[in-house]
């Protein structure tokens, strides 16, 4: 007997058509039914140019819709607590973009819902599902650096550094703009998977470009969201970690994480600053020896290969989805893992602005 199909509708349409539409699409277990946006001509136009059947400018009349099992949501970090929590309410799957919500208050509730009406619920945080992370993560768990003595990560993107790029809602910190949503939600959330509980932090948020262009009027308009994050880490097993994350470098090094151990080092990185998933390599050393390349087992790699680097992964994350929901158990990385990321973005703010170290609660 053939696995049922499960109908998705997707509900945010930047990152949902460039990724979400075409990753459901291309999966064998899931189809996408409606697409939701809130202008009603936009949203028959998105549903014609994908070919899906229904389509709707409010949430009410796509959770409505017999065919929609399940919702993948990933329109703007303050518009996630109130779709999700309706989505959740409604008994539907949740597939939901990173950063969870605004505040761990908000991510927690969430959590919450998701068990009350038994939906499940995971986060699309794809790194956990890319094959040279998951082949640094075997080499972690195998001892393969020993006892840790740093951890290492940069994260440098040019992809704001262009003053001219037009003011939006990711300018401003109270809408969940920003580097530490944008990428630091992914960087805690690896870090939890990689290497354990996080003990305490300190973060410094930084803004190079206080103003940017109204799409509109052109006039200048006031940016709060972080472009830049300092962050330094204590593992809860002693572990120092370094974190250097900006969209604003132009030439930047790209995505790199690094851990040294007294048995030896593992280098993973890329250099590709127009797709944050092409280019991952990773390199290792025992201790004294001169850094090689790793091979990636065949048994990791993805199936099949898209022009955008982000698809091949997303489409490990519905497949992820799909088999927690015939499990009817939400496996990591679900919206705990959700939780424990917002957590630390909270404690990241929180420390910027008191000026010092924040202790982690268990």
């Amino acid at each position: 007997m053939a696995a049922a199909s499960l109908g998705v509708a997707v509900v945010g349409t930047g990152f949902g058509q460039k990724v979400h539409i075409p990753g459901l699409q291309a999966h064998h277990r899931t189809h996408v039914v409606a697409v939701h946006h809130r202008d009603p001509q936009k949203a028959q136009a998105i549903a014609t140019a994908h070919d899906i059947p229904h389509h709707g400018s409010t949430l009410a009349e796509i959770l409505a819709l017999p065919e929609v099992d399940a919702v993948s949501l990933s329109p703007p970090p303050f518009l996630h607590a109130a779709m999700a929590t309706d989505i959740l309410k409604a008994g539907k799957h949740l597939l939901l973009e990173k950063p969870t919500a605004l505040s761990v208050t908000e991510a927690r509730a969430l959590d919450a819902l998701a068990q009350q009406h038994q939906a499940i619920a995971v986060m699309d945080f794809e790194f956990r599902f890319v094959p040279t992370w998951q082949r640094l993560s075997e080499l972690l768990q195998e001892g393969y650096v020993g006892q840790k003595r740093l951890i290492k990560i940069d994260w440098m993107v040019p992809g704001r550094a262009d003053p001219a790029r037009p003011w939006s809602w990711y300018a401003r910190r109270e809408q969940g703009g920003g580097t530490l949503g944008a990428f630091a939600s992914h960087t805690f959330d690896y870090i939890a998977w990689l290497f354990g509980p996080v003990q305490r932090l300190c973060a410094q948020l930084s803004t190079a470009i206080p103003q940017r262009p109204d799409p509109v009027t052109g006039e200048l308009r006031p940016v709060d969201a972080d472009d830049t994050c300092t962050l330094m880490l204590t593992l809860a097993d002693g572990t120092p970690c370094q974190i250097t994350i900006s969209s604003v470098t132009y030439g930047g090094r790209g995505h790199w994480v690094e851990v040294y151990g007294d048995r030896g080092t593992l280098i993973l990185g890329s250099s590709n600053l127009k797709d944050y998933v092409h280019g991952f390599k990773l390199s290792g050393a025992p201790a004294g020896a001169a850094l090689a390349d790793i091979e990636i087992p065949a048994r990791l790699a993805f199936p099949k290969l898209y022009d955008d680097g982000r698809l091949a992964p997303f489409i490990r994350v519905v497949d992820h989805w799909v088999n927690c929901i015939d499990q009817e158990t939400a496996t990591a990385p679900a919206l705990k893992e959700g939780v424990y990321s917002q957590l630390l973005m909270d404690l990241a703010h929180q420390s910027h602005q008191t000026g010092g170290w924040v202790t982690v609660p268990q």
